[in-house]
């Protein structure tokens, strides 16, 4: 038994069965095909093990319709570690074994370098009706999921040429991330704008690759291993500087400041020198203000914004640090919507089979953000705006897009 699978099966006998986690649970309100958190978590983990080298019991196909989005962590009273039992035991029953679908998926990288060279070609396939209908019967991907068109340049192309602040009192590391990289250049440029109005100069590092999320999330952990030390490997001499590391995805954030330990097992000196480092962006902007170093010359934007905090941001355990600092700008009327999930879940609603459940889910918080009749709504992870523009059809940006527009540099 790997060390990551002991440290979280330890957590699995304060479970009471109280069932909060399945009420909560987005995914089991929606479909008969998950029986809930508690069942599939901790319930059959106690009859999950290994003795001898043979293994007793496998997880069966129902942990696979786990959505991931780790609710059912944040909820459990007990703190049990639902959410990771849960993904562990998809990584059991994978068997490191993913079909081409999943493999595709995955690999946002991969992906994004094999399809900005033809930007124009990659994104008009993806917008036809008749080539997503045969995507979706040889790849099994969604014909209406979400996917996003291909910016046709790169973040890091244009951080290249950039040359930031040669005088600034700090020096902070960003981490971009796949999406942005590939598919909101402009993000990244933007974020790097605020940090230098702030006063940092920012470094960053090349050959960022993918933070083995989506890898993780589908079940195949050695992968997901590989890529997480590329990264770690890649940090770590900037966290020894003592710089601070910020991450513009939420959930690429939350694997190097928890999930690299608590799912993968990656608890290592190098590791946890990283993660002392990590910030959300957001995060980190909110910290600036309450040491009195944010400038907040704001312009007023007269409009109303619908907010969904993403799962995985409320997994950081730092609060709603963007409905702080959205609330800085003059006339902006922000709306925190109480809807708990979007339903993609990284990769999960592109499924043919798990799009459906996505988007029912998701049905209520679109039916919020429609109701606040919105010029645009604002998400702090990447694949859940694309699920709120695909789903509620109003354009969903990062709240960073915003302080960028109110600070003028839009």
């Amino acid at each position: 038994m790997t060390i990551e699978v002991e440290d979280v099966r330890l957590t699995l006998d304060h479970c009471v069965k109280c069932n909060i986690c399945t009420t909560a649970c987005p995914v089991t309100a929606v479909t008969p095909l998950f029986p809930g958190p508690k069942y599939v978590g901790p319930q059959a983990e106690r009859f999950r093990g290994e003795l001898s080298g043979e293994q007793l019991i496998s997880p069966d196909y129902s942990v696979d319709y786990c959505s991931g989005c780790g609710i059912c962590t944040q909820v459990c009273p007990q703190g049990v570690k639902i959410a990771e039992i849960n993904t562990q035991a998809r990584a059991q029953y994978v068997g490191g074994k993913l079909p081409l679908r999943n493999q595709l998926i995955a690999r946002p990288d991969l992906l994004g370098a094999l399809g900005t060279p033809f930007a124009p070609l990659a994104n008009f396939t993806l917008g036809f009706g008749p080539a997503r209908w045969v995507i979706e019967q040889v790849l099994g991907i969604h014909h209406a999921a979400p996917l996003p068109p291909f910016a046709g340049r790169t973040f890091q192309g244009w951080a290249k040429q950039h040359r930031s602040v040669p005088q600034a009192k700090l020096s902070v590391v960003y981490f971009h991330g796949c999406s942005t990289n590939y598919y909101e250049p402009n993000l990244g440029e933007l974020t790097v704008r605020i940090l230098e109005h702030n006063g940092c100069r920012v470094i960053v590092p090349p050959n960022q690759t993918c933070c083995g999320l989506p890898l993780q999330s589908n079940g195949d952990f050695a992968s997901a291993r590989a890529a997480a030390q590329k990264l770690i490997d890649l940090f770590l001499p900037y966290a020894e500087q003592g710089y601070e590391i910020v991450a513009t995805s939420t959930s690429c954030g939350l694997m190097l400041k928890r999930e690299y330990r608590e799912i993968l097992g990656l608890d290592t000196p190098d590791f946890q020198k990283v993660s002392a480092r990590m910030w959300d962006i957001c995060e980190f902007l909110a910290h600036l203000h309450e040491l009195g170093e944010l400038k907040t010359d704001f312009k007023p934007i007269k409009q109303t914004v619908p907010y969904h905090a993403p799962c995985q941001q409320k997994a950081h355990g730092i609060g709603k640090p963007a409905l702080d600092l959205l609330a800085l700008i003059p006339e902006m009327n922000v709306i925190e919507m109480t809807a708990d999930c979007c339903g993609i879940a990284g990769t999960y609603g592109l499924k043919k089979e798990k799009y459906q459940i996505a988007m029912d889910v998701g049905a209520r918080l679109f039916a919020d953000v429609k109701a606040c009749q919105p010029d645009v709504a604002a998400c702090d992870s990447e694949t859940c705006r694309w699920q709120i523009t695909h789903g509620a059809g109003v354009k969903a940006v990062h709240p960073v897009q915003l302080l960028a527009q109110a600070y003028g540099f839009i």
